[in-house]
């Protein structure tokens, strides 16, 4: 029965290794590795910085690009893409 409280950490950490067992996912990954995951997703996605910083609680902006950088070179060729679009250039 659940009664709306905390979950204990190592029964969260448990139940995660029984779902990357059943998934047929290497032990290795770690619970945290989801927030990365999820982060890196939403900003390939195109999700703005802004949006994936508040959901990830991060205090700036800056720490939110700094860690999750190597997202962004595809976003910045979308954008050059868009750029070029607007400008003509495959006209």
């Amino acid at each position: 029965m659940r009664i709306g409280t905390a979950y204990e950490p190592r029964n969260l950490v448990r139940h995660f290794k029984i779902l990357l067992k059943r998934a047929e996912l290497r032990d290795e990954s770690r619970f945290h590795d989801l927030r990365h995951t999820a982060a890196s997703l939403l900003l390939a996605q195109g999700v703005h910085p802004r949006v994936v910083m508040e959901i990830l609680g991060h205090s700036r902006i800056s720490l939110t690009m700094d860690t999750y950088s190597h997202v962004m070179p595809t976003a910045m060729n979308e954008a050059a893409a868009k750029m070029d679009a607007i400008l003509g250039a495959n006209t």
